[in-house]
């Protein structure tokens, strides 16, 4: 061990002549713990609502989206096509198109979707969402999303008119099955009824609006859709889900950019703690500073002594509070009792979802700021003249 790293730790484990030099290093080492554990827990939710909300958007649709320019003729050779691309584990023809649904008084415009309900398992997860009724969708069969249901006052086997721009008038339709998404915006919207029944709302007789497909990993869709574009040609228009929510993630990415930068404040805050304990340490040790340089120590050691100092008070700090954020994180996935109003945050509880990167980068931020806030004392430090520091002793 260098000597210096020696000293550093005598200096910082060792008996203080001032209490109140001691109490400033543990409540420096506290603010440090405690900014990283904030850090890591909201970023932690903050991941979890990123996953949460992206795990729900792909469940409910495709994750790729392939239409021609003037509707589709042939979905069967476009369906034939993408069974041959190694990555894409289903697809099924659709169409789509805003609608309304009627019960009574109730009016509710909607979304309204058209699939092949043998097909769409492969495709979405609407099956698994089911919570009544069944995706078998029948003749004149509505299904819908359980907060639409609830809206509308209508369980299974009730009656309701569905509109379209085409069907002013509406045609009447049974509601044939519940699902529930866990994502409010869905679960009020979207209703799907069978791809037959679709043509006919929308005077689509021989067409389908596209095609969609599901991928093996829905993170690397936009590979898929380069090799599905030079397989399909021109004619064909491809979109990834990722396509039509880019806005949404980039907002979701941003909010999580500046939550760092602005909880990082709690970290620099700590820090300062830091300096100014090390600061009043250089005058406590003013004497000893003095004998060291008298004996040959040079500046660059001395600073090296403080520098180690502090980034030692900012190591047990960091380490208290990753072990803290780990715990709090854990406790909140175990026990999620915090509930969220879905009409405002999309899902009803609290996600945590620690990522082992955006930790590691909080750890580093954290350790740079506390060795930042070192070199001011240690240059402070190195630069004392042993003739003064000892001339009264």
């Amino acid at each position: 061990m260098r000597y210096e790293c020696f000293i550093g730790l005598r200096y910082l484990l060792g008996r203080r002549k001032s209490f109140f030099v001691s109490l400033t290093t543990l409540l420096s080492m506290a603010g440090v713990a405690v900014g990283v554990m904030a850090l890591i827990v909201v970023i932690a939710v903050m991941s979890g609502f990123d996953s949460d909300l992206k795990e729900k958007i792909a469940g409910t649709n495709a994750h790729l989206y392939i239409e021609a320019f003037e509707g589709m003729t042939s979905p069967e050779e476009v369906v034939a096509h993408l069974a041959s691309v190694e990555e894409v584990t289903g697809s099924s023809p659709y169409i789509q198109g805003q609608g309304m649904v009627v019960k009574g008084d109730a009016v509710r415009g909607v979304l309204l979707r058209g699939v092949d309900p043998k097909r769409e398992s492969s495709v979405t997860r609407i099956q698994s969402y089911l919570e009544k009724g069944s995706m078998a969708l029948g003749p004149e069969e509505i299904l819908l999303g359980r907060e639409l249901a609830n809206t509308l006052n209508v369980d299974i086997g009730d009656e309701l008119r569905v509109v379209s721009s085409f069907k002013t008038k509406g045609e009447t339709f049974r509601v044939g099955g519940i699902f529930r998404s866990g994502m409010y915006d869905y679960d009020l919207n979207l209703a799907f009824v069978s791809l037959r029944d679709a043509r006919r709302l929308f005077h689509m007789e021989g067409l389908v609006g596209g095609v969609g497909a599901r991928v093996v990993d829905m993170y690397q869709v936009e590979k898929v859709r380069q090799k599905v574009e030079r397989l399909l040609g021109p004619r064909y228009r491809v979109t990834t889900w990722i396509d039509l929510n880019r806005n949404l993630f980039g907002a979701l990415a941003l909010e999580k950019t500046a939550m760092f930068i602005i909880l990082s404040l709690i970290v620099c805050v700590a820090c300062f703690n830091i300096a100014s304990s090390l600061i009043m340490m250089v005058m406590e040790k003013t004497k000893d500073i003095g004998v060291l340089k008298s004996i040959g120590s040079t500046g660059r050691s001395i600073r090296l002594i403080f520098s180690i100092q502090g980034l030692l008070i900012g190591l047990v700090g960091i380490l208290g509070g990753v072990a803290g954020g780990f715990g709090l994180c854990a406790f909140l996935k175990r026990y999620p009792f915090i509930r969220l109003p879905q009409d405002i945050y999309y899902i009803e509880r609290l996600p945590v979802e620690i990522q082992w990167g955006d930790s590691f980068l909080i750890a580093f931020a954290a350790l740079l700021i506390s060795w930042l806030a070192t070199l001011y004392p240690a240059w402070q430090a190195s630069r004392l003249d042993p003739v003064e520091a000892l001339r009264y002793e």
